[in-house]
Order: structure tokens, then sequence, then C-alpha cells
């Protein structure tokens, strides 16, 4: 398997182990564990239908429809397509056509008796992944580009088919004024190069307090300066995609044109394949697509602010928001930023790691996605909840059945005084959390 990815994408083999198969393995333990637990029936209280019994149950979906992306064809099939099999589903995967192998290696993983054709492989392009929206499949499971998700979201409305989108990010990096610069600035590097910069999560712009600006950017450059890209046991690897290369040239490109400065790479290497280096941008601004669009590359642009407030309201100018990252050595200042960024996900201290912790639900806000992957919400993504309410004792009629009580209202005004007193203004007079 780690052969066959890194032959697909170009990303290294330590890479493949510990975000591909690694990931993959805690995914499968963690839900080995919880599943059942999750998926358990729940005794609902029935408030004012006290002789009733409530609770809900989760049933499959049925057939769920996932089509995976290129940058981490491993991991990012499996996940949606295990989480299904715990909640009782079965799959027809679509992998992306970059990496047909790594889809194919993955149903060869399930052809034995003991999956039966639980776990179907189809590949192909655009048109096999808009057959199997349209093919009456129970769920779509899409993760990929915001644009491709809308076309995504678009067809599934034809058939009302639910879908769970996970898709891109432009994801910000606070480092405050007390952060621990050194750490901060190895964070940043590896967040924003890991894989070649082709993560959702990488770090793809830096908000950096003015006072520590300087050395901030000096030990990033530092940092880049010592990163091994090759073939061979380097930190990073090749790029995966021709067109997402054009991509970063363009917003590299664009971003020159206003004003910005590179202090290290820029354009890719002389060599065979698909190299970019590791690139550090600084004199930038919104108004450039290096800060506003998903450059999904190994590019780190860095701004300089003057406080919380300016670099969390930067961090917020953005239709995405999957995940997001604070610096800074007193931890209640990292929860009250963390509580005001606009992402699914945040870290504090560490950043792009949310992923790996499968208890905790991942999935972004605006323009990033719908639903969650990971934890009980991801698992519950795949089910049916089923509402069901039965009798405690048997009755031969409802008290509210025809004919209609003719004393009903006043049998209902005092119970909802013994109940609830007051009356509803006095219930609404106060909001709810305050």
């Amino acid at each position: 398997l780690v052969r066959v990815i890194c032959a697909e994408t170009g990303k290294q083999a330590a890479e493949a182990v510990t975000t591909e198969l690694m990931a993959v393995c805690e995914t499968i333990d963690w839900y080995a564990r919880n599943s059942e637990r999750i998926l358990r029936a729940q005794p609902v209280g029935s408030g004012t239908m006290a002789h009733k019994s409530a609770w809900k149950r989760y049933e499959p979906l049925g057939v769920i429809g996932v089509i995976s992306p290129w940058n981490y064809p491993f991991t990012l099939s499996m996940t949606p397509v295990i989480t299904a099999l715990f909640a009782g589903n079965t799959v027809v995967l679509k992998p992306s056509e970059v990496t047909p192998t790594v889809g194919l290696a993955i149903g060869a993983l399930f052809e034995d008796d003991t999956w039966g054709d639980v776990v179907q492989v189809v590949t192909g392009g655009g048109a096999t992944g808009e057959a199997l929206v349209r093919s009456g499949v129970d769920k779509i499971v899409f993760t990929g580009s915001v644009r491709t998700g809308r076309r995504v979201m678009a067809a599934a409305a034809d058939t009302l088919t639910p879908v769970l989108l996970e898709l891109g990010g432009k994801d910000p990096m606070v480092v405050c004024e007390d952060a621990d610069v050194v750490r901060a600035a190895k964070g940043a590097v590896w967040g924003s190069m890991q894989n070649s910069g082709q993560t959702c999560m990488s770090v793809e712009r830096v908000y950096v307090h003015e006072s520590v600006y300087d050395r901030f950017v000096s030990l990033v450059l530092s940092e880049v300066a010592a990163i091994r890209q090759d073939d061979h046991g380097g930190d990073i690897g090749s790029m995966t995609f021709e067109p997402q290369l054009q991509i970063i040239e363009a917003h590299l490109a664009d971003a020159l044109d206003k004003g910005a400065t590179i202090l290290a790479g820029g354009s890719r290497l002389d060599r065979d394949g698909l190299w970019f280096p590791p690139t550090v941008v600084v004199d930038v601004d919104h108004d450039m697509d290096l800060m506003t669009e998903e450059t999904f590359g190994p590019v780190l642009p860095i701004m300089k602010v003057s406080s919380d407030e300016e670099a969390v309201a930067l961090a917020n100018d953005s239709s995405y928001g999957l995940n997001s990252s604070v610096w800074t050595e007193d931890s209640d200042r990292g929860v009250h930023i963390a509580n005001r960024l606009q992402a699914g996900n945040v870290c504090i201290n560490d950043c792009i790691v949310s992923y790996a912790v499968t208890g905790l639900p991942f999935g972004g806000v605006k323009s990033s996605g719908i639903g969650r992957v990971h934890g009980a919400e991801g698992l519950r993504e795949m089910s049916i909840v089923k509402s069901i309410l039965a009798p405690r004792v048997r009755t031969p009629r409802e008290l509210w059945w025809f004919p209609v009580p003719r004393n009903l209202d006043r049998i209902g005004i005092a119970t909802l005084r013994a109940r609830f007193g007051g009356n509803l203004r006095t219930k609404l007079g106060r909001r709810p959390g305050v």
C-alpha cells in the first residue's frame, strides 16, 4: 500500500505511513471500540407525555456513495468507507481519477468471503462521479474542492439525496506576541509544507503580532532552508497534480503584481516531475488571491498585525472555515481566540492535527463543507435516527381524542401552570444561556 500511495501521489514513505495507514488504523480501532455504544437505542424523556415511553434508535441509511480526492487517497477514501460500514451500510467508492490504483487497492482489501459485496469500487472521472450522485444511493460523501462540491450538491438536489461535503480551506494561523515563537515558526513551516502543502487543513496564511514578526519570519526562513525535498527519504516529496501547480504559480504571480515579496522559493524546480520548492511570501494583504483562495501547495504567506482583534478579523475574513490555529503561552487567551474563530476545527499551539483525533468530529463551516466525519457525529451522519413512542400502560383512549372533553381547555391551563409556572411571556423573558 505504501508503495502504491507514494507512486501515485509523489509523497514520502513516512508521510504515507503516518497520514494514510496510521490514520486509517486509528479510525478502525476507535469505531471498533465505540460504535456499538454510539448507535445503541437511547431513551428520551417524554415530558408532558409522561404515560408514554420514548426512545430513539439509529438504523443504516442503505448504500453510501463515496467520492474521494487525490491528496490523501487512502485516508480520505477509507475514513468514510469504514464509518459507513460500522453504521451498517454498504458502499460504492469512486476514487479520484488521479489516484485510481489506490482506490483499486482499497477494493482488493474487501475482496474475500468476510465482506462479500459490501464495498464496490468504480473508477473514472467527473462523469462517473455525477452518475454515482444520480444513481439512487442513499447518501453521498464527497471530499474535494468547493467548486466541485457545489456541483455535487446541485446534482444531489434533483433526487433529494443527502450529502456530506468535506471541502477546501484557507486555514489561518494566529501568532500572538506571547507565543513561543520558535515553536510557532516550526509549526508554521511543517503545517504549510507537509505533503507539499496539499492538505485541506494546511496553514495557508499566518497573522503574526508586529512585536514578534521579524523574529518569526527569520526563524521560518531558517526552517525552510533546512527542508530536504527529494524522492529518497526527504522531508517532502513532489506535487501530485499539474493543474494544482499551475494554481500555485497563478497565485504567486498575482501576489507579486500587487506588491508581495518572495523571500524563499517561488518557482518550480528544474528537475523531472512536479517539484515546487517551499516558498515564503511577505508584504501580503487580502487583495491577493494568495490570501483569499485555496493555494494547496508549499507556500506560506505571512502578514503583520497589531492586535488579537485584527488577527481574528482577518482570519474570519474568508469564505472558508475549515481549520485554524492559535499560538500563545496564555491558555485562557488561546481558548478565547479559538472560540472567536469561524472554523470547524481549531488547534492551540499546534496545527492541522485535529483529524488525527478520531473521537473529535471534523468538518468545516461556511464554504468548507456540510456535516462531519469522525467521532459520534461522523457515525450518525451515516445513519437514520428513528423516534419511537410507545404506551407505558394500556388505556382505552387518549384524553384529547374525539369527542373532545368540554373542560379540556381548563385541564390544559392547569397542566401548563403546574408544569411550567408563570405564563408564556415569562418563559420568553429570559434568553437561553443568559
